[in-house]
């Protein structure tokens, strides 16, 4: 299963990068200024920064809570983007 979620925002390149950043301690990461990777507990985190939104995809595990992790990652990016938080997550 793979889930992607097109989010309205200006600043996906910083945001992508302060949460590759922010788990790096813990979990292996990829990432650059357009494109990063987390390989988290429950599947692994893609995304992608464009000019107007920050892509972003995961793929759960068979057993993970397909839910949690979603919210997961919507509460994380949601911090760093105090600024326009809530961001709007439209998963599909």
């Amino acid at each position: 299963m793979t889930l992607t979620a097109n989010v309205p925002t200006k600043n996906g390149s910083r945001y992508l990068q302060q949460l590759c950043k922010h788990w790096s301690h813990k979990f292996k990461t990829d990432f650059d200024a357009d494109r990063g990777m987390i390989a988290f507990p429950m599947g692994p985190i893609r995304m992608a920064a464009g000019e107007e939104a920050l892509t972003v995809t995961i793929e759960p595990t068979e057993d993970a809570d397909v839910d949690r992790f979603k919210q997961v990652v919507a509460e994380h990016l949601d911090r760093f983007a105090f600024r326009e938080a809530p961001l709007s997550f439209d998963w599909h």
